[in-house]
């Protein structure tokens, strides 16, 4: 193994298969960072330019611009509260409070860190346990993709810092969005209301651009005086080593968890982050504090989604099963080379595998260095003043949303959400779990689906199946583990009393 990896970074090294991956990885940054300009759309643009490129340099800026657009969607979501991809859309939960309060260059020096240590860390689990993970993959079907939907779509109940009750109604709501549309086992089209615009679905990313960056673009607007007063005390330190130490535990465990959720086919980094976030939140000694700007709650999440994209790797190059929106892309561009991914890829074009392993290698190594060199630089974005700011953003809303299918359906429905956020806000709503549950509406609903058809509608192998139990009876633990912790409390505070009681009693 390490004359392969020697060799493929031999591979990597060469000028021209260099200078392939370096313009991936910082079209990779700049596209991250621009809201709704999203990975896989990229990707895909740039295959038609890879027909005449050798596999290497092809599949290296590839894989480079996929790492890159990862962590530089946590740019946007952070300084304007606009995520550049979905999988950071967890990110602006604190990263923007913290930018708001003047400590725009330590989020984002957080971010950078945890986004390397989450990306490292899934590039050496897909290295070194790259066939092991992905026949463990393998196991699940339908009734454990449904369980394990059901599972994050149960962290509505402490996502935000909202109520529980909320939380579920804007969870709810979210799945009732993805809901429009043609439905894929029947194939009938529902609450369309005749709308052709309608019939294949509510898209994802004009409903995060309009409830996060079209709702911020509102408010800003509401209240310029004091958004114009906040943007003029910016600090520029990085977080100390004192910070990042406190954030060791949490960077663990989304690694971890980002790289499991990545190596199951589909569910990619946006689930990995909010459930990171999750854990985070429900590990923490002061879970009161999420939400309200805490480098925590960036590192969480930047950890988690970064550590999805080794992760996807894994059955993408072992098994031929994407395990994320973008690397379906990537695993069609691969097999446009004439490359058929599976088992015998490691065989037949070793020295290829390994050199895409040195190409996400090192782009998270190189974005460490660019990001904790540019942080001071992308924080002097908050400088620039609201009237010219938010206009800015506004276009980018506009342009992300219509770059998305051409369809200036979904710059109406953009529009409609950023009203509806602005007006949630207003009245305590998050929109954070109705994005959730237009993310894992259409997992739930079609993996119980095709679980009822396998199974004869008989709904006893949910609860059989060791793993599809598991993920249930860790719904029910999630969906009552406020109640569970507060009843806790009560109970710990009551026995402090006790004392102090009996002794007043006794001095009686």
């Amino acid at each position: 193994m390490f004359e392969q990896l020697l060799r493929g970074v031999v591979l990597i090294l060469d000028p021209l298969n260099f200078m392939a991956f370096f313009t991936g990885f910082v079209a990779g940054v700049i596209i991250g960072a621009l809201p709704g300009l999203t990975s896989p759309m990229w990707v895909a643009l740039l295959i038609p330019f890879t027909y005449a490129m050798d596999p290497i340099p092809a599949l290296a800026m590839l894989t480079a611009l996929y790492c890159g657009g990862t962590f530089g969607g946590s740019i946007s979501a952070i300084l304007v509260r606009a995520p550049g991809t979905p999988a950071a859309a967890a990110t602006t939960f604190d990263g923007y409070p913290l930018a708001q309060k003047g400590q725009a260059g330590k989020a984002l020096g957080t971010a950078c860190i945890s986004s390397s240590i989450g990306g490292l860390f899934s590039i050496l689990v897909l290295i070194l346990l790259a066939p092991q993970l992905a026949a463990f993959a393998l196991r699940f079907g339908p009734a454990e993709y449904f369980a394990l939907s059901l599972f994050g779509l149960s962290m509505l109940s402490s996502i935000s810092a909202h109520s529980t009750l909320k939380n579920l109604i804007g969870g709810l709501t979210g799945v009732l969005l993805a809901m429009v549309g043609i439905e894929e086992i029947s194939g009938f089209s529902r609450f369309d209301f005749g709308l052709p615009e309608l019939m294949h679905g509510i898209s994802f990313v004009p409903v995060m651009i309009g409830l996060f960056a079209g709702s911020e673009v509102f408010r800003q607007v509401a209240r310029t005086g004091r958004a114009q007063l906040l943007t003029r005390n910016v600090s520029i330190t990085l977080p100390s080593w004192a910070e990042i130490k406190q954030m060791r535990g949490t960077m663990l465990r989304s690694s971890l968890i980002g790289t499991y959720i990545g190596i199951l086919p589909a569910e990619g980094g946006t689930i990995a982050s909010f459930i990171g976030y999750n854990e985070a939140k429900r590990f923490s000694k002061h879970p009161e504090k999420f939400g309200t700007g805490i480098l925590e709650g960036v590192a969480a999440p930047e950890t988690a989604n970064n550590a999805a994209t080794g992760g996807a790797m894994v059955p993408t190059l072992a098994l031929g099963i994407p395990g994320s929106g973008t690397t379906a892309v990537i695993l069609g561009a691969m097999m446009i080379q004439g490359l058929r991914p599976g088992p015998l890829l490691f065989i037949q074009h070793a020295d290829l595998v390994y050199a895409i392993f040195v190409a996400m290698f090192l782009a998270n190594l190189i974005f460490l260095v660019v990001g904790l060199g540019g942080a001071k630089i992308f924080a002097q974005v908050v400088r620039v003043p609201t009237y010219l700011l938010t206009p800015i953003i506004m276009v980018l809303c506009v342009v992300g949303s219509y770059a998305l299918n051409n369809n200036i359906a979904d710059v109406w429905i953009m529009i409609a959400c950023a009203v509806v956020g602005f007006y949630m806000g207003r009245h305590g709503f998050s929109a954070a779990p109705i994005v959730l549950g237009l993310v894992l509406g259409p997992l739930i609903e079609v993996n119980f689906r095709r679980a009822l058809i396998i199974f004869s509608n008989d709904v006893t192998p949910f609860l059989t199946r060791p793993y599809s139990a598991l993920f249930l009876f860790l719904t029910v633990l999630g969906l009552s583990w406020p109640y569970l912790r507060q009843a806790w409390a009560d109970r710990f505070a009551r026995k402090k009393e006790r004392p102090g009681m009996t002794g007043a009693a006794i001095e009686e």
